[in-house]
């Protein structure tokens, strides 16, 4: 983008897209633009620019990740001791005398 006016003029399209969050100008130039959203279509985005401003081209798009804070430590509780339950031998009253 080589004047002040063209990236303004860059600013407001993409600033009117649906699911844009943030944007920024970057690179050594100031020829980048920086998009972040959720959704964006990135293919009427560049046709949009390139219809305004005439060269539009996408670099890179990538998934942005959320930051999660490092877990500590995880504390395992121990597992309760199992007791089976016995049943016990079945006894005959009428046919053994020790029942």
């Amino acid at each position: 983008m080589p004047s002040e006016k063209s990236r303004s003029k860059a600013m407001v399209l993409v600033a009117r897209t649906d699911g844009v969050s943030s944007m920024e100008i970057a690179g050594d130039g100031k020829d980048q633009l920086v998009v972040v959203g959720v959704d964006v279509d990135t293919v009427c985005l560049v046709m949009c620019l390139r219809k305004k401003l005439g060269y539009a081209d996408i670099l890179k798009v990538e998934e942005v990740k959320d930051k999660k804070p490092p877990e500590g430590p995880k504390v395992v509780d121990p597992l309760p001791y199992y007791c089976p339950c016995y049943y016990g031998y079945y006894c005959h009253h009428h046919n053994n005398p020790w029942c």
